[in-house]
This record gives structure tokens, C-alpha cells and sequence, in this order.
């Protein structure tokens, strides 16, 4: 056994980052030293610290942790930190200055030690394409002991008692849809449990990250699954642009069935369940389950008119199940440890963990899981650490295009279902995209407006055509260009299409716009009425104005302008002509004196 195992977070953050060249530089740099009986190289999935990627975590053997080994996390890493790192186990000790600057600070610690970990137990910890690492940190125990010890319904009700409800949104109780679809009766005999790994609102990544970094949790949990309803074909439908989990999903399904985890009679328990992967084209809409039922059949993604629910007739008509990437992953750790253990954790209302991808104007971005019952200043400043270059926290959007936007005065406001609800926002995915005050709220419910029109799938009235009325009246207001009574016929649109939409995509499309006008609508009467943006966000209510106080007539603004608006002579004021200025912003970003202001 080598004494130091290095592993580098090889997610699709740390790869951006750059991870594949740190993995090359200390391949190349252990043989060059010759480390080769001394240090053991591998990779491992995304912990959740994208922010500082690519991360290197060596575990040396020896220490007192109950892996026998002590671990250190080095953050940032380059072609410098491999070289060093090499040298320094070629002396065979790691404890020197030069690598203790790579070593993450005390505040980014915080990030994982005030979290609770279930569906991310093991991302960042093994390595994602070794289904011995998976057996090691006891993968597949909890399979074995439902297929060899307990009977369906008992599966049912351990989930039941967990009180775990879907993670991809609705939040519905994860036993009453298995129970549903275990009752149905199959006039083929055939019946589906289907993964929703289409994950399409801006700013999540929960679902990439959990398949990404443990394909084997995934696969077992829906194994526990299949099981329990009575189906023998299980789907994980993935976006397309996912392309390194499906890489690693195929790589763990192939060793789960070499393994006889996965196929036929499974661990000769007389269950068995074949899993194959469906590559979605990436429509927004197909993470609603009905229409993407429609685009597993070979059809366009177009959501059902329901009942019957896919519990009665689903994947070619047949009882199907549906539940996204991070309900299955909770599933194993619930078996292993009880239901009653899962449910200790969260609210009366709200039971266990959520996972959010934490993203915007934070300073410690990435992915977080904590009980249900923490609030949102728990997660966005415990855990994100607050906003990023000295600025104020002035709202977070919650659960996509589909959510709304959360105001500073709600930051204490608890994270379950009910009390999201009550703030027009939804749970959602886990999405959580925090903002600043250089936010202007207006732009942001234009910015999603934009997302679903552009996503809905033109089947029903309401959603094809209201969110498009929608969309122009927001354009029409950040343009400068918005009247008297705009305000109330957005909400009268809203009410409208949430009553007549069809799926989920129309019904909650409305949340963002409701919720800005509902907690800033002041922003909405000042590009209105006053033909302002106070965020000063909106290209065409900005003005720019140099201050003559601060001005030194360096003439770099006038050398950038590109319209020739700024004039002045060298060490004397100058001034921007507004008829000539086209707000390109150019002067404002060139002056380093602070003299050219937004009005």
C-alpha cells in the first residue's frame, strides 16, 4: 500500500479549472522523482468547493483518523504545487512552508463543516470510476439488504418514515409515488422507474455534480427503487451537455453488472433490472415528467394532460415512476441507517437534507447540503461566506425560472417547503442565485421571462402566448420605455397564465415577475416614472456624468470614447456630451480616479 494517496477533483468545475493539467504535472512529476512505490495517483469527484478549484486532497497513512491515514486538502493547485508536492514526498514529508500556502484558510473550512452530508456523502471522497472504492465506503450494503432481506412494501414504508419528498421541486412524498406505481396493474406486465436527471435551470448543477462524482449511489438507489415498485427497466434521462456523467455513469453501470449488482437475478436475490441511459436534447420543459415521458418514446417534449398520473400510465402507457437525480441518492444512506434516522434531521414539515448550488455574486460558490430547517443567512453567509467585494446582499432567487426572488428583509426565513412557499418563491431544484445591489430586479424577471418563453413548448395558450406579452412589457420598461399601468397588467397577465397553464413550466413561470414586483416595486416606478434604474443596471436609463472634483484631465476616457462624446483639455475637467453618448460604459470602466459617475 503507498503511503500517499493524491487525489485530484476531476468534477466539471475542477476540470474548467484546470484539473486535467495539475493531474498531467504530477504524473509526470512523481515518475520524474521516481514516487512511484511511495504515492498512489487517482482522481475524485467535485466536494463542493468549486470556488476553489482545482483541489489535490493527499491522505497520508499513519495518521490517527479512522481511515488510518491523515488527510490535507491543498486549493488552487498549479503546475508549481505539483512540483513541489512531488519533491516533497520524494523527502517523504509534506509539512513544509511551500505547500502550506495552497492549504484552503480557516473561513473556507467553514463551507464543509457546517454541513450535513447524505446524498453528497461520498463526492470528493472516492474516486468516481472505481466501484471497489464505492463497495469500500459501504456501497451497495443497503441493496443487499433490501433484495435479501426485506420485501417491498417494507422498502415503502422505511421511506415513509423518512418522510423523503422529491427533490427535483414539487416536493411530493417519494413512498406515495413508489406505492402508487407498485399498486398499479400492467397490462404488459412491464413497469418503469425513470431518473430525472434533466436539470435545466440557470445556475443548478446539483444533479451533474452527484453523477459526476458518485454514479454507483445513483445506480443503487434506483436499484432500491426498481425494486420496490415491481420494475424490471430503469431510465436516467441526462441532458446531453453532461457529457462526463454520462461518461462515468456508463463506466458504473458496465462494473455493476460485472459485479451482479445490475442485470439479471441480482445477487440471486430472483430481482432483476436492466439500466440504460437516454440523452436529452435540453429542454427546459422535459424536466416536467410527463413530457419527458413524450421525449423517452421518441416524441417532441410535450407535457400530458394529467390524470392519469404516470403512476397509472406513463413510459409507453405503462406504471412508471419518476424521481430525480438527488431523491435516489438519499435512498441507500435511508436504508442503511433507517428511516427514522433521515427523519431526525429538517423540520416537522420538511424531513432531511437539501443540496443547493450556491452561485452569484458569493463569495464561496458551489454545492451545499444542510438540514431542512436552516435558514437562508445560514447557508448564503455561514456557508457562502456573504458577498463578494464588499457589497450588500439585496436578494436571492429560489427553484430557476420557476422560483422568485427572496428580498434581504426574508435572509432569516426558514429553508423548508411551507416557508419558501409563503414567499412566492419554491424549494425548486436547489438552485440558488444570489444577488447584490448592482442587481437591478426589473432586468432580473426579464431575464428569466426570457428563459421560459424561449423553453416553453408552444403547447397550450396561456404559457406560449402570455409569457411572450409578458416578456415585451419587461423589455419595453429596461429599455425606458414603460407606461402607466404596466405593473397591473403584468400581475393580471401572471394570475392568467398560472390558472390556464398546462404543466409546471407555465404555471410557476410567472413566480420571478411576481415576486420583484411584490418586494421591489419601487425599482418597478422608478424605470416607469421616473425613467431610472436605481441598480443602474439598464443600459438605456443610464446616464454618465464625470465629477469635476475628482476629474485630473488625463484624457483617458477621451482616448477610449468611442463616439468622440468626452472633451476637455489635458489637467483641466472634462465633460461627456449626452446627445453623442451611446452608454457603452467605456469611460467609466477606463477612469481610475472615480471621476466618471452613473446617474
Amino acid at each position: 500500500m503507498s503511503k500517499y494517496v493524491i487525489k485530484v477533483g476531476e468534477g466539471s468545475c475542477g476540470m474548467a479549472a484546470g484539473a486535467g493539467k495539475v493531474y498531467a504535472a504530477l504524473e509526470r512529476e512523481l515518475n520524474e522523482k521516481q514516487c512511484g512505490e511511495a504515492a498512489r495517483l487517482t482522481i475524485t469527484g467535485c466536494i463542493g468547493m468549486c470556488y476553489l478549484e482545482p483541489i489535490v486532497d493527499v491522505y497520508v497513512s499513519g495518521g490517527k483518523d479512522n481511515s488510518g491515514r491523515t488527510h490535507k486538502m491543498y486549493c488552487r493547485t498549479d503546475a508549481k504545487f505539483a512540483a513541489l508536492l512531488a519533491e516533497a514526498i520524494a523527502n517523504d514529508s509534506i509539512d513544509n512552508d511551500a505547500l502550506s500556502k495552497y492549504e484552503p484558510a480557516e473561513e473556507d473550512k467553514q463551507f464543509l463543516e457546517k454541513q450535513t452530508r447524505i446524498a453528497l456523502r461520498h463526492c470528493g471522497r472516492i474516486n468516481p470510476e472505481s466501484i471497489e472504492e464505492y463497495v469500500d465506503a459501504d456501497g451497495y450494503k443497503a441493496l443487499k439488504k433490501v433484495l435479501l432481506g426485506m420485501k417491498p412494501e417494507e422498502v415503502i414504508d422505511t421511506i415513509k418514515t423518512s418522510g423523503l419528498a422529491g427533490r427535483g421541486g414539487a416536493g411530493f412524498p417519494t413512498w406515495f409515488k413508489w406505492n402508487a406505481a407498485r399498486e398499479a396493474k400492467s397490462e404488459t406486465g412491464n413497469k418503469y422507474l425513470i431518473c430525472n436527471a434533466d436539470e435545466g435551470d440557470p445556475g443548478a448543477f446539483m444533479d451533474r455534480a452527484v453523477i459526476e462524482s458518485d454514479p454507483h449511489n445513483l445506480i443503487e438507489g434506483m436499484l432500491i427503487g426498481a425494486y420496490a415498485i415491481g420494475a424490471t427497466e430503469a431510465v436516467v434521462y441526462v441532458r446531453a451537455e453532461y457529457p462526463l456523467a454520462i461518461i462515468r455513469l456508463k463506466k458504473a453501470i458496465a462494473q455493476a453488472e460485472e459485479a451482479g449488482f445490475l442485470g439479471d437475478n441480482i445477487l440471486g436475490s430472483g430481482f432483476s433490472c436492466r439500466l440504460r441511459i437516454k440523452a436529452g436534447a435540453g429542454a427546459f420543459v422535459c424536466g416536467e415528467e410527463t413530457a419527458l415521458i413524450e421525449s423517452l418514446e421518441g416524441q417532441r417534449g410535450m407535457p400530458r394532460l394529467k390524470p392519469p398520473f404516470p403512476a397509472q400510465k406513463g413510459y409507453w402507457q405503462q406504471p412508471s415512476n419518476i424521481n430525480n437525480v438527488e431523491t435516489f441518492a438519499n435512498v441507500p444512506w435511508i436504508l442503511l441507517n433507517g428511516g427514522e434516522a433521515f427523519a431526525a434531521l429538517g423540520t416537522e414539515d420538511s424531513k432531511g437534507t437539501k443540496v443547493f448550488a450556491l452561485t452569484g455574486k458569493i463569495r464561496r460558490g458551489g454545492l451545499v447540503e444542510i438540514p431542512m430547517g436552516k435558514t437562508l443567512r445560514d447557508v448564503i453567509f455561514d456557508i457562502g461566506g456573504g458577498i463578494r467585494d464588499g457589497r450588500e446582499f439585496k436578494a436571492v432567487q429560489m427553484g430557476g425560472p420557476s422560483g422568485g426572488c427572496i428580498p434581504k428583509e426574508l435572509l432569516d426565513t426558514v429553508i423548508d417547503y411551507k416557508k419558501l412557499s409563503a414567499t412566492g418563491a419554491i424549494m425548486g431544484s436547489g438552485g440558488m442565485v444570489v444577488m447584490d445591489d448592482s442587481t437591478c430586479m426589473v432586468e432580473m424577471a426579464r431575464f428569466f421571462l426570457d428563459f421560459t418563453t424561449k423553453e416553453s413548448c408552444g403547447k397550450c395558450i396561456h404559457c406560449r402566448l402570455g409569457t411572450k406579452r409578458m416578456l415585451e412589457i419587461l423589455t419595453r420598461i429596461v429599455n425606458g420605455e414603460g407606461r402607466e399601468g404596466d405593473v397591473e397588467l403584468l400581475e393580471e397577465l401572471c394570475r392568467t397564465i398560472k390558472d390556464g397553464a398546462l404543466c409546471g413550466l407555465g404555471q410557476t413561470a410567472p413566480n420571478p415577475v411576481l415576486t420583484t414586483i411584490r418586494y421591489f416595486r419601487n425599482e418597478y416606478d422608478a424605470h416607469i416614472k421616473e425613467k431610472r434604474c436605481p441598480a443602474h443596471a439598464c443600459k438605456a436609463l443610464v446616464r454618465y456624468a464625470i465629477d469635476p472634483e475628482k476629474c485630473r484631465g488625463c484624457t483617458a476616457c477621451a482616448r477610449k470614447c468611442p463616439t468622440g462624446a468626452i472633451s476637455g483639455k489635458v489637467k483641466e475637467p472634462h465633460a461627456i456630451d449626452t446627445e453623442k453618448c451611446i452608454r457603452c460604459g467605456s469611460c467609466y470602466d477606463t477612469c481610475r480616479f472615480g471621476a466618471v459617475v452613473k446617474e
